[in-house]
């Protein structure tokens, strides 16, 4: 899908906004909207799963999940645990990265689809964090878009009100 697709999909289906996080593909240059906002992200894979980068302002150009948590925060953006749960129930292995994290997704619209409870798993596995649970779609296809999503109370429609209210 185009930007202007996702965009477009989005508002239709009443989202303020959207993160577009290509798998290890940073959306850089983000084109601005009339009320709306695109989030440029990335979902970097790495050796403990898939983590979302969140503003980031250039390429994660590593799959090491650390480096990846590094180069994030070194670009003033927010590292988030993408559907920790979608292929392994085993919350132990993600120890390392509860220190690093800004957040957790607890809601994938796609990660039920192969453990049936992934996303219930997700939600506890923050909460016995004390991590912020994020939401999202993980949209493949125009027909997913918007179907999962983060609820915040942000000052303004802005890149900064919205970062500091996740």
């Amino acid at each position: 899908m185009t930007i202007e697709e996702i965009v477009s999909l989005a508002r239709a289906r009443g989202r303020s906004g959207a993160a577009v996080c290509d798998h290890d593909l940073a959306l850089l240059d983000a084109p601005d909207f009339d009320d709306f906002l695109l989030i440029p992200g990335i979902e970097v894979s790495t050796q403990l799963g898939h983590l979302l980068g969140l503003f980031v302002t250039g390429p994660v150009d590593t799959r090491d999940f650390f480096q990846a948590v590094e180069t994030i925060h070194g670009q003033g953006g927010l590292a988030v645990l993408a559907h920790p749960f979608e292929h392994s129930r085993d919350g132990s292995r993600l120890a390392p990265a509860v220190p690093l994290l800004d957040g957790v997704e607890v809601w994938n619209s796609r990660a039920d689809r192969k453990i049936h409870d992934a996303n219930r798993l997700a939600r506890s596995f923050a909460q016995v964090c004390k991590l912020r649970p994020f939401g999202g779609s993980d949209a493949h296809c125009p027909q997913e878009v918007g179907s999962g999503y983060t609820v915040i109370e942000a000052e303004g429609l802005t890149p900064e009100s919205v970062k500091a209210a996740l």
